[in-house]
């Protein structure tokens, strides 16, 4: 298949394009940043800005499918990065009859998501960095779930838990809605997209993914993924 990767400088984005390759896709990595990718077979780059009607026009002409990883880091403000991209990009699907959408969301978008066994974070980590410190990037999470679906593609919201680095795949979860769990490596979320992209066991709903093989430093991971500037 031929796919377009937004937010493709991101870390979930490079995972996407990697596994990918390495399965026999082509991939157009859509991203603001292209001097950061390097050139290889079967990769082609495209400037755009996920807010640029006719950018995104240009970008996705001749794909499969759309897989968007774009991101923001926690702020007191409104953000919009998702809810703005999303209305350009399924905008843009429907004007060149694409119908595969698979866009990273979270499981903080579940509003019944709370994982077993998990005291600690349930009642600590979740209500302090998710619903305080990233409570405008989730809202914007949700605004985005609500623009795609009120179109008519294919497409699948794909919830991870806390994110952290881990170099391989691991034997993953995957559920509808929401996973049960608290982390999610980046290469098993990469791969549970990929693989969600051929399979569509979850077309039109969410599907939850989790890591439960290895797990994170949380201090660390908190840091990396709400705090730290990049």
């Amino acid at each position: 298949m031929r796919i377009a990767v937004f937010g493709a400088n991101g870390p979930t984005g490079r995972r996407l394009i990697e596994q990918a390759l390495a399965a026999g896709h082509e991939v157009v990595a859509v991203t603001r940043r292209p001097g950061s990718l390097s050139a290889r077979p079967g990769l082609a780059v495209a400037v755009a800005d996920a807010t640029d009607p006719a950018a995104v026009d240009a970008a996705i002409d001749g794909t499969d499918a759309v897989l968007s990883a774009l991101g923001a880091r926690f702020s007191k403000g409104t953000i919009t990065t998702y809810s703005a991209s999303a209305t350009v990009i399924t905008g843009a699907m429907a004007r060149h009859g694409i119908k595969r959408l698979l866009a990273v969301s979270s499981s903080v978008a579940d509003p019944n998501w709370r994982p077993t066994g998990a005291h600690f974070f349930n009642h600590v980590l979740d209500p302090l960095v998710n619903r305080r410190l990233g409570r405008t990037l989730h809202e914007d999470m949700r605004r985005m779930e609500a623009v795609i679906r009120q179109t008519g593609l294919d497409w699948t919201f794909v919830r991870p838990s806390g994110l952290f680095e881990h170099p391989v795949v691991t034997d993953y979860h995957t559920a509808e809605t929401s996973a049960d769990g608290v982390f999610t490596a980046r290469a098993d979320l990469a791969a549970s997209m990929l693989r969600e992209m051929t399979e569509r066991r979850y077309v039109r709903t969410a599907m939850g993914v989790i890591t439960t093989a290895v797990k994170p430093n949380i201090a660390k991971l908190v840091w990396n993924e709400g705090v730290k500037k990049k």
